[in-house]
């Protein structure tokens, strides 16, 4: 995850969580409550136009709303409306049919592919509306554990050896 693609979630649930569907929230006001700094989160907020996740309105009482309701923009469409397509890194595609050039790569391009794909079903699986509840202490939404799973998110982290 990238510090933009972070940011554009804080903001677009501040919006959420102050109900911002109708009223324009300045982007001073969004800056102060989550605490990112308003230049950047300037290029953000453009960028989620550009991407249709919210809609600005100039002038005095201007801001920014959420284009859709909050149930349903997903994290995934957020993240990638900033970062782009959501992968584990830019490796290219697996050789086919025993093609692989060097040692080991087409087996690990194979594994980062499923890493990416993961991340981005997992994004997928969680709203803003999701997020806001959480926020509120509620139920959190998003996937279901598995039997024997714990009810924790998955860690993509490799624990240390």
């Amino acid at each position: 995850m990238s510090t933009r693609g972070d940011y554009a979630c804080r903001a677009l649930l501040s919006l959420a969580l102050h109900g911002a569907t109708t009223t324009p929230t300045s982007v001073r006001d969004i800056a102060d409550r989550t605490g990112l700094p308003q230049p950047y989160l300037e290029q953000i907020l453009l960028a989620l136009k550009g991407a249709g996740l919210v809609r600005s309105k100039r002038g005095v009482g201007g801001g920014y709303v959420l284009a859709r309701d909050p149930a349903e923009i997903s994290l995934a469409q957020v993240v990638s409306a900033v970062d782009g397509p959501i992968v584990a890194g830019d490796f290219g595609e697996p050789h086919e049919n025993g093609a692989c050039d060097h040692e080991g790569q087409c087996v690990l391009l194979a594994v980062w592919a499923d890493v990416g794909e993961t991340m981005r079903q997992y994004l997928q699986s969680f709203t803003l509306a999701d997020m806001v509840t959480r926020a509120r202490g509620g139920a959190s939404g998003g996937p279901e554990p598995a039997v024997g799973e714990a009810a924790t998110a998955p860690s993509l982290v490799r624990a240390p050896a």
